[in-house]
């Protein structure tokens, strides 16, 4: 009888804790949905009031572009934005942006959003690039995407630990924790650059797979596969995570921690012109001729491989230099005193996710001021062209000038920034951010 009651008492605590685990799981469960509601409610509540009626015209923009499950998506699906001249289409790193935007208010829709995004992953490892989808504005009959050889730059685990940190819920990392290791797989096979570092095949297709579209960095043709700074800090940063997670499940990650720390003793190293206190890529570091101020030089920071020496004398020098990246809509994607900077996408003018990105860099060095000092001019330029036109576009003139006025692609006839466009304008998240450093 004494063991029969040991026995129940022990089956009646278990019960009981599994009552409250339940519980406490619903409870995690129902605060972690959020709604298009608290998205446009706290749109109107974010950043300046001259910046509201844009950040609520987003927050509306992000519900117009979701669409019902269909294949190849299991949930909901967000395009990039109805404005986009090929429209309409899903992935790249726009969906991640996107989904940092709706992370705080709509955790749920924004946790689809990233599972969409691994959801077709090759038995490579390989995860898509752009997913072009049947109909829209480009009228196309199928749905598609290339397989083999158009990956993205991999910042979704961003979107991932910021979910993770914000909701407070690790048990997510049962679906993403295989996809990172087989995407790191990928990209050692696929992807690794000749000596060390990764590259992009933007430098041997022009597939503009890095996502800079015609970059200037790639101008020079007949280059072999060799290191590129933003996909060698991107890998970096798989790896890096790889560690964060693989501690959280209780896995055995030293191999992991000795790729990374190869990869940023390589970047810190190999990939750094001290003298120019600039990271570059590795052609660049070799000859001096191949060397211009592009922000992708800022992607060491933005995922932690430079050193904090590297990183304050970078953010000083360069990200917060009005004759190069701090321009009137800050970041130029090239240095505005560089020969190559001219009015056309990617080779000059300003993109809100770089922007976050940047701000997102002197965070992680304990550089408060100068990520409130990005945001804020983004933002004021942002809702100053909205307020004279209406929309949110692709990219603005980093000088301050009229989007409409830019070039985007002079052999296509879409020569002008889209409008509507969701996939480069963090904007609400932006605004949040800018809130926080400004109570700080």
């Amino acid at each position: 009888m004494i063991q029969n009651k040991k026995l129940f008492r022990r089956i009646l605590l278990m019960g009981i804790l599994a009552f409250l685990f339940c519980i406490k799981s619903n409870a995690q469960s129902l605060s972690n949905k959020g709604s298009w509601e608290k998205l446009n409610e706290d749109a109107a509540s974010y950043g300046k009031p001259a910046w509201r009626d844009m950040l609520v015209y987003t927050a509306k923009l992000h519900q117009k572009s979701t669409h019902p499950a269909r294949w190849p998506f299991q949930y909901e699906w967000e395009e990039i934005g109805p404005g986009y001249n090929m429209s309409p289409a899903f992935g790249h790193w726009d969906i991640i942006h996107q989904a940092l935007d709706e992370m705080r208010s709509y955790p749920e829709h924004a946790l689809h959003q990233l599972l969409n995004n691994i959801e077709n992953q090759e038995p490579s490892g390989m995860i898509p690039g752009s997913i072009w989808m049947s109909g829209g504005n480009a009228q196309r009959n199928t749905t598609e995407w290339n397989k083999s050889t158009e990956g993205h730059p991999p910042v979704w685990v961003f979107a991932v630990q910021d979910y993770i940190e914000f909701t407070d819920d690790n048990s997510i990392l049962k679906h993403f924790f295989s996809p990172l290791v087989r995407q790191i797989t990928w990209f050692e096979n696929n992807r690794k650059a000749e000596g060390e570092g990764f590259y992009y095949n933007d430098i041997l297709l022009k597939k503009w797979e890095s996502g800079v579209d015609e970059g200037v960095r790639f101008d020079q043709s007949g280059m072999g596969p060799w290191a590129c700074v933003d996909a060698t800090s991107h890998i970096y940063a798989l790896y890096n995570h790889a560690v964060k997670w693989g501690k959280i499940m209780g896995m055995d990650t030293r191999n992991f921690e000795k790729r990374r720390d190869e990869l940023r003793a390589f970047i810190m190293k190999d990939l750094y012109v001290e003298k120019e206190e600039m990271f570059y890529d590795i052609w660049a570091v070799k000859n001096p001729a191949q060397r211009h101020l592009v922000f992708e030089s800022m992607w060491p920071i933005v995922v932690g491989a430079a050193s904090k020496e590297q990183a304050n004398q970078y953010i000083d020098r360069y990200l917060m230099n009005e004759k190069l990246f701090l321009t009137e809509h800050p970041i130029a994607t090239v240095g505005k005193t560089d020969p190559k900077f001219e009015a056309r996408m990617w080779r000059g003018p300003a993109w809100n996710s770089m922007t976050y990105w940047a701000a997102i860099g002197c965070l992680r060095y304990n550089r408060p001021l100068a990520a409130k000092k990005l945001l804020e001019m983004a933002l004021d330029d942002t809702a100053k062209q909205f307020d004279r036109t209406g929309t949110i576009w692709e990219f603005y003139d980093s000088l301050g000038g009229k989007p409409e006025n830019l070039e985007r692609k002079p052999d296509t006839d879409q020569n002008s920034p889209c409008k509507d466009y969701l996939g480069h304008n963090p904007v609400i998240e932006m605004a949040r951010m800018y809130d926080g450093l400004n109570h700080n």
